[in-house]
Parts: C-alpha cells; structure tokens; sequence
C-alpha cells in the first residue's frame, strides 16, 4: 500500500509512495511552543502514529497544499496564522479540507468553542494536557482518522478493465489495472487517451459478482507506466463497494 509522499501534488496520487510500506495514521500537530509540541508528539507516538510537527503555523498550510495527512492539531494562539484561520484555510484545501482538527486551548469558554466550530475545528484539548485526556481523545476520533486515512490508500489490484469514451463509445478498449483507491486506479500504458479526457469504466472486484461502472477521467500519463485515472461522482453502490474492498484489504 502506499501514501501521499511530501511534495507530491493531488494529481500525481497514483504514483504516490511504494507498494508494501508500513502504513500509519499521520498526525501534523502546530503550536510555537516546543513545551507544548514535544510531549504531544511523544503521546501520539505511543498511540502508534507517526507525527511531524511545526512551529510556524504559514509552514504548516504550505505542506498541507500538497502533502496528506490523518489529523491535524493546532493551537489557537500562534503568530501570523492563529488556529481559528490556519482551521478556516485547510478547510479549503482540496487535499486535507476533510481531516479531523482539532485544537490545543488553555480557554474553554464558550465564545472560544464558537469561534472554532465556525472555523472548521472538529474537537478541542484542553490545555496543560495530560497522558490521560489526550488517548481519551484519540479514542473518540480514531474513527475519523482511520476514515480518512483509507479515502487515500493505494491497493494492489489486478483486473481487467473496460475502458470506452466519445460519442456512442467510440473508443473502446481492454486494459490492465495495475492498483486502485477511493479517488482513482492506474492502468496499463496505452495510446489514444489525453490527460483530462472522460472516460467510462466497467470492471469487478474479488467477491463482487455485478459490474461496477463509473465515469471517470484521465489526470496524468507516465511513459512506460501507466495511466492515472481519477473517478468522478462514483454512485452509492460503486463507491460503498469500493470503500468495503479497500479497508478488507488494509485490515487483512
């Protein structure tokens, strides 16, 4: 399985991180406090995460534009960005717009949790934090840590694919899946087809008897590679189906 590498931008995802790595729930946390990011970062560890943090919060959402993470914690009070918009901005990003947040406060008054829901904050951890109170926390969001985690996980996957675009289906092919994910699958190198090009796609997955079919389009071609294609508005069944395959594979 794979994940998103730093630097990599949204439409490269297919040829993210090698196959067969390790793969774990990842953490940015922000604060300018090393007192305070030091030991946050020691108690996710030893929830099993991997974690980066950093200090200056304009860092943190230039590495969120293009490198994908679980969760984010920040704090409310940091210089040039405080956590009510460095929360407000990442929740415009197309790649980690959907994480959970959540936000290290010594203050918790109801104008401060206002603020921070309307910003976009999903939880809130009181500050000095203990051991205790942080798993107790991560305990109530492993959920939505571990769902995001799968919206971007690449599994090896071999099948063929029926592959048709143009008016009537014009165009028509058989080609090779090579690995797939919620967002999209790559398949095997092959002529006729553009970066941006629609296509339409028929194939099925181990256990699933009926043809899935989705719309989707093609967002980069490697030499000697593959395709990468991005599924559009999958359907409730193709993506519950898709969804169910890939988090059977990763809990294997």
């Amino acid at each position: 399985m794979g994940r998103w590498p730093r630097g990599a931008l949204l439409t490269d995802w297919l040829w993210s991180a090698s196959l067969g790595e390790n793969v774990k729930i990842r953490i940015m946390a922000v604060d300018d406090e090393p007192a305070i990011l030091d030991p946050l970062k020691v108690m996710l560890e030893a929830y099993g995460y991997g974690v980066v943090t950093i200090k200056d919060s304009r860092e943190a959402l230039k590495r969120l534009e293009v490198e994908k993470v679980d969760g984010l914690f920040v704090d409310v009070c940091m210089p040039c960005l405080d956590g009510f918009e460095l929360t407000r901005l990442v929740r415009r990003l197309k790649l980690n717009g959907q994480i959970p947040i959540v936000m290290l406060t010594a203050s918790d008054d109801g104008e401060t949790m206002r603020k921070g829901f309307d910003a976009g904050i999903s939880f809130f951890l009181g500050k000095p934090f203990t051991r205790e109170r942080v798993y107790k926390l991560l305990g109530a969001i492993k959920g939505s840590l571990a769902r995001e985690q799968l919206r971007y996980i690449r599994i090896p996957f071999r099948a063929k694919v029926d592959c048709s675009w143009g008016y009537h289906s014009a165009g028509h092919f058989n080609s090779d899946c090579q690995d797939i994910s919620e967002g999209g699958m790559r398949l095997s190198p092959l002529d006729g087809l553009e970066v941006g090009q629609a296509v339409g796609l028929a194939f099925t997955l181990p256990d699933i008897s009926k043809t899935l079919s989705v719309n989707a389009q093609v967002v980069r071609k490697v030499p000697n590679d593959g395709i990468g294609i991005k599924f559009m508005a999958l359907p409730p069944r193709e993506k519950g189906s898709i969804q169910k395959y890939i988090s059977a594979q990763v809990n294997n």
